[in-house]
């Protein structure tokens, strides 16, 4: 166990975020984590790191402050974290997000303080959020196990088991075995992952029809110059960095006026401490005009409508229904690893390096070549067995892309 975790925390600062000697890294982490968010300092400063800055979090203290604080808070964003967040990220700090928490942390708090708290954020931090979301800094979200998720994982075991089962899980999503050789099997697996992009890159899609027996019929038209996306990112300045450990997708940007039809989810999401489950939206020129859940619908109406961009797609992505993740037959409850299980959609703010010359436009300019912006970006599932994903080129000639769940190619 020892040799998989030190293997781990190497993988996330080497090829994660590659880091360079003298960078600044920024790690978050849960306080429940913090052994592992240690040797992830460790392992960073071993790279060759300027300085490791521990930013921590606690489910229950998050908790209790959307249940108890002052109400005008949720409308405000501190001078010092406005500060550490936007001057850090203007300095080019590398970002290791270890992302675990309690799936439903927040049930039962009020969605509107969730909400306000999710705008003023948007707001102050906007040059933290562009900066990331622009791949000018690295950046790599991965996760651990907490006995609260672990427990909500594997509901029949006891926590310890359920622990382990959960590490066991995560470790063969993460390709560690403990033998010091997961660098290179991720830079074959990247290598994989390149191939099948270039391919999709050759085949310049018009569009792309959804359609499966959950009852999914949607048309997804792709802007002009989109460029599919797979694996490693580079930063402005040559850093290559992995954004997601694990990741199996890859994606693009959809036009934000051209996705039409219906859309039904494949797996629960989890966002924001809240479960949502058997839902489907209905789109119309772009734009969310339904939302329909079984469970948790006013936190999906909630998430749709963060600000305008949030009712518009930002993202979609092809992950095949035999992926690792998806054959492990497991339903983490964590949008890291569920999103790489199945073919996703994610409805707000755009990824700029899916478009050509993106990362170099401003806002608008990026607008008008289609492509969302918004504070929000949900990642849902919409992958099943049955999925059939049909493109269509610019000449109108139509080529199946997934059959039955998978790639064609």
């Amino acid at each position: 166990m020892e040799n998989k975790l030190k293997e781990y925390a190497k993988l996330l600062i080497e090829v994660g975020l590659c880091i360079k000697k003298g960078q600044t890294v920024i790690i978050q982490s849960p306080v429940e984590c913090a052994p592992f968010a240690r040797l992830c300092a460790s392992a960073a400063y071993d790279a060759g790191c300027r300085e490791v800055v521990m930013r921590w979090s606690d489910d229950y203290l998050s908790r209790a402050h959307y249940l108890h604080a002052a109400d005008e808070v949720f409308d405000e964003v501190p001078e010092w974290k406005k500060h550490f967040c936007n001057d850090y990220a203007a300095a080019g700090a590398a970002r290791l997000v270890i992302d675990a928490e309690d799936p439903e942390m927040l049930r039962g708090v009020d969605t509107d303080r969730i909400v306000r708290a999710q705008r003023a954020a948007g707001e102050a931090l906007e040059p933290y959020y562009h900066t990331y979301m622009n791949n000018e800094a690295p950046w790599c979200v991965a996760s651990v196990p907490i006995p609260s998720w672990a427990r909500k994982v594997f509901p029949d075991a006891d926590g310890e088991t359920a622990m382990r089962r959960l590490w066991d899980a995560i470790f063969e999503t993460v390709r560690i075995t403990g033998d010091g050789t997961a660098v290179e099997r991720w830079k074959q697996h990247l290598d994989t992952l390149e191939s099948r992009k270039n391919r999709l890159n050759e085949l310049r899609f018009k569009s792309l029809h959804y359609t499966n027996s959950l009852g999914t019929d949607l048309t997804v038209e792709l802007p002009e110059g989109h460029i599919w996306a797979a694996g490693s990112s580079t930063t402005p300045k040559g850093q290559v960095f992995v954004a997601n450990m694990p990741t199996e997708e890859i994606f693009t940007a959809p036009h934000r006026l051209g996705v039409n039809g219906v859309v039904y989810a494949a797996l629960p999401l989890v966002n924001n401490g809240n479960i949502i489950d058997g839902f489907h939206m209905v789109v119309r020129d772009g734009k969310i005009a339904e939302v329909h859940a079984e469970t948790g619908e006013e936190f999906l109406r909630a998430a749709v409508t963060v600000d305008e961009g949030a009712s518009y797609f930002g993202e979609v992505a092809l992950v095949p229904y035999d992926s690792p993740i998806s054959n492990q037959g497991i339903l983490y409850y964590n949008t890291l690893f569920d999103e790489n299980a199945r073919c996703h959609l994610a409805f707000g703010e755009a990824y700029p390096e899916c478009l050509e010359g993106g990362p170099d436009m401003s806002r608008d300019e990026l607008k008008a070549h289609g492509l969302n912006w918004s504070i929000n970006h949900v990642d849902f599932m919409v992958g099943t067995k049955d999925l059939l994903i049909v493109g269509k080129t610019h000449d109108g000639k139509e080529i199946p892309v997934f059959i039955d769940g998978n790639f064609t190619f």
